[in-house]
């Protein structure tokens, strides 16, 4: 695949901003996310501060944002994000089971509901996976657990059933887990991740389920396991009014910046961020051609 000028992480307010106005100035971009818009906008009550639309349904805002893409044929790449490395010239993004590349990213994915489980952080890369498209074949044959916060990871799954020898399934919400025969569903809250110099297990309030990997399935990264070495500000991915990251050509707008969590002022950031990426980007060109 072709190196874009700029890759976007998010089909929220921010993500669509950021694309819209990258696409008007006409540059290349990878808009990276779910096809049916950010959960929080589509499943969205009623929205009351959004100019233009009154009174809007989330459901109709992702509508008009899906018709607005469309009409400047920007495609969305329906992918969960693993990592992504600054490599100098360029950033290299661990999608699914393929890598993106890009001179530019604006992270626009929202932020991490709730906490990551004890053992977690300290075990990643070491029996614990956010992504079953990239680390399955590390389990063929093996016993895995799957913890799903939300529908779609019942795919990812269903995926690594055809890899692994026995999938355990943990899901985190109330809907009825759509899975297949071969995924064991176990209606426990995940308390721990636990183990040695890897990831030998998970403990519920009822009892422990030995596994030899455990695949943490969140519809967002925490930014501190998202891009190494990115400078947080509590929770926050920490910016500057350019919508700049500490790390050079990596932006952020939206939820992942801080509160107040509002469509209408991640929709702001996001032109901005899309503004500062095409700057950055035509400085660099500047640069080499002075070299």
């Amino acid at each position: 695949m072709e190196r874009a000028d700029i890759a976007i992480i998010g089909t929220g307010p921010g993500g669509v901003s950021a694309a819209l106005t990258a696409k008007v100035r006409n540059k290349n971009i990878l808009l990276i996310g779910k096809k049916q818009m950010s959960d929080k906008v589509s499943k969205a009550h009623q929205i009351m501060n959004y100019p233009g639309l009154p009174a809007v349904t989330g459901a109709d805002m992702a509508k008009a944002f899906e018709k607005q893409l469309a009409m400047m044929e920007i495609n969305i790449t329906d992918s969960r994000i693993g990592t992504v490395y600054a490599m100098g010239d360029y950033f290299a993004i661990q999608a699914g089971g393929e890598v993106l590349e890009a001179k530019s990213v604006i992270l626009a994915c929202g932020v991490v509901s709730g906490k990551t489980l004890p053992g977690e952080e300290e075990m990643l890369g070491r029996g614990v996976s956010y992504c079953a498209t990239c680390d399955a074949c590390f389990y063929k044959g093996k016993k895995v657990a799957v913890i799903g916060y939300g529908k779609d990871a019942e795919h990812e799954a269903d995926f690594l059933a055809e890899v692994a020898a026995e999938i355990l399934y943990f899901p985190m919400y109330q809907d009825v887990p759509g899975v297949s025969e071969q995924v064991t569903v176990i209606k426990e809250r995940p308390k721990e991740i636990f183990g040695e110099k890897k990831a030998g297990g998970l403990r519920t309030e009822q009892g422990e389920y030995l596994v030899d990997g455990i695949f943490v399935l969140r519809d967002a990264v925490s930014p501190k396991q998202l891009v190494p070495g990115l400078e947080l500000d509590g929770n926050h991915v920490k910016v500057n009014l350019s919508m700049e990251t500490n790390i050079p050509g990596l932006f952020a707008c939206g939820d992942i910046t801080g509160t107040p969590y509002q469509y209408i002022k991640a929709a702001g950031q996001g032109n901005v961020a899309a503004l500062s990426a095409v700057a950055y980007l035509d400085a660099k060109k500047r640069e080499a051609g002075k070299q």
